[in-house]
């Protein structure tokens, strides 16, 4: 059967349409919970489950690490680094293709060459063909093999950072959580000295009806009331806010009501030393680890960019048919398609490419030295984490001690003056102070507190410490 030159064009024209435009495109919104695109079209899907009852620390961290965005994207970032692995490694194995073409001629063509002297063929202005193509690389100067390690470091340094984020998202939910802890013991707090203050306010009003009393008495303690009143509402708002902060982290929606329980502790283990901490921050810290990967991919990725300068050696073979279209001359008993193959090694050696590989080799080697400066960047800032945390869990501990001993005289001070101003020998003006002393003492105690255990968990975080 004759096939036109104008029904094979149409047939590949058939055939390439498909391809240029995929008929089942990739929806970037899918999977999503609940978010507005920019056409105000909303994506959906199943939202987090609601967190019930108390919320224990271990819980919250334990949703925050299930749940949250940001962790969840970084472990994305290890199925890329794996990918690109897998790709790398795929370079080693022969790549096996169907290749097809359609070829229209001025002058008529011989659809295979000739096998011998004088031997009659098919001619056609038209030869339309179809093979099997094998490629296989033989030597390619290491480049193979570099861009394999390189990938393979890549993949370690994107799992390091995954550990390093989690471990930044638990000491940012164990952060807020003992903040919020803390808050809580300030307002029970401000919420207990206001209703000293009514006590007293109604122990004022009775000494002023026995006229043992001024009038600016109650004026003064109504003051320190109002004083008190708005300072809930600004303790209560901050409280408000940190659940919402909490929320976030865990990935939950900000409209789910959270009940953070538990108590504020203080550690009974000795600190370490600051080079014991400097010492295991830099044998467990995973963004180190990572770093330093990245270094030694970085100096693998420099040896393929220098293997391009080396021939590269190639296993190729081919297997199809030609078909002539139209053919202008068809000897008796010749068909007009043929099967052709052939197999061969290929040889390309690098000669002249305008600087490419010069400029590619430079180009590796400074992101190398850059990938180096990062690394003694990094160990400077391990140094200082590590050095800020011991700080502060030393201060926090001391300050804890301190008001711990503070709450104690406030309380002995304030029984004081009241007794003294129920016998008349004080003042409202020093009750009230007394009052305000102790609730200065209980504050600080709380955040001291508060501190204390966010700079134990900042200590972990510093020096890489399972947490």
């Amino acid at each position: 059967m004759k096939v036109s030159a104008r029904t094979a064009w149409l047939a590949i024209l058939a055939a390439l349409v498909p391809g240029c435009v995929l008929t089942n495109p990739t929806q970037p919104y899918a999977g999503m919970p609940a978010l507005r695109t920019e056409t105000g079209a909303v994506a959906r899907s199943a939202p987090a489950e609601p967190v019930q009852g108390p919320l224990t620390l271990s819980e919250a961290i334990r949703v925050a690490l299930a749940n949250n965005p940001g962790l969840s994207a970084t472990a994305r970032d290890v199925d890329v680094a794996a990918a690109q692995r897998d790709g790398a490694a795929g370079q080693r194995l022969p790549s096996v293709n169907a290749v097809g073409g359609y070829s229209h001629y001025l002058d008529s063509q011989r659809l295979l060459p000739a096998h011998a002297n004088g031997e009659t063929g098919v001619f056609s202005r038209n030869i339309s063909s179809a093979d099997l193509v094998l490629a296989m690389p033989l030597f390619t100067g290491g480049r193979i093999t570099s861009e394999i390690r390189a990938a393979d470091l890549l993949q370690q340094a994107a799992e390091h950072r995954l550990a390093r984020t989690r471990d930044e998202l638990i000491f940012n939910v164990s952060s807020v959580f003992y903040g919020i802890l803390a808050q809580r013991k300030v307002i029970d707090s401000l919420e207990f000295s206001h209703k000293a203050l009514q006590e007293h306010l109604k122990r004022v009003q009775d000494l002023i009806a026995a006229q043992k009393a001024a009038k600016v008495d109650e004026l003064r303690v109504q003051v320190r009331l109002a004083d008190l009143e708005q300072r809930l509402v600004s303790e209560r708002n901050v409280l408000a806010v940190q659940a919402r902060v909490l929320a976030n982290l865990l990935g939950l929606g900000s409209g789910q009501e959270m009940k953070p329980a538990g108590e504020l502790e203080m550690a009974t283990a000795a600190a370490p030393t600051d080079e014991q901490a400097l010492k295991q921050a830099l044998a467990d810290r995973p963004d180190y680890m990572a770093a330093r990967a990245a270094l030694e991919a970085q100096a693998k990725s420099v040896d393929a960019a220098r293997a391009a300068q080396w021939p590269t050696v190639s296993l190729q073979a081919d297997y199809g048919g030609r078909w002539a279209a139209d053919p202008t001359d068809k000897p008796a008993g010749l068909d007009s398609s043929d099967d052709a193959g052939q197999v061969g090694v290929a040889v390309a050696i690098p000669i002249f490419e305008g600087g490419q590989i010069e400029a590619r080799i430079r180009q590796e080697r400074a992101r190398l030295r850059a990938a180096q400066d990062r690394l003694l960047g990094l160990e400077l800032q391990i140094r200082l984490d590590v050095e800020a945390a011991l700080l502060n869990t030393g201060s926090a501990a001391q300050r804890v001690e301190a008001t711990q001993k503070a709450i104690e005289q406030a309380k002995e001070s304030l029984r004081i003056e009241r007794e003294k101003y129920d016998l008349g020998k004080g003042t409202t003006t020093d009750v009230l102070d007394a009052q305000s002393a102790m609730l200065d003492s209980q504050t600080n105690y709380y955040r001291a507190l508060s501190d204390y255990d966010v700079a134990l968990a900042q200590l972990r975080l510093a020096t890489g410490a399972q947490q």
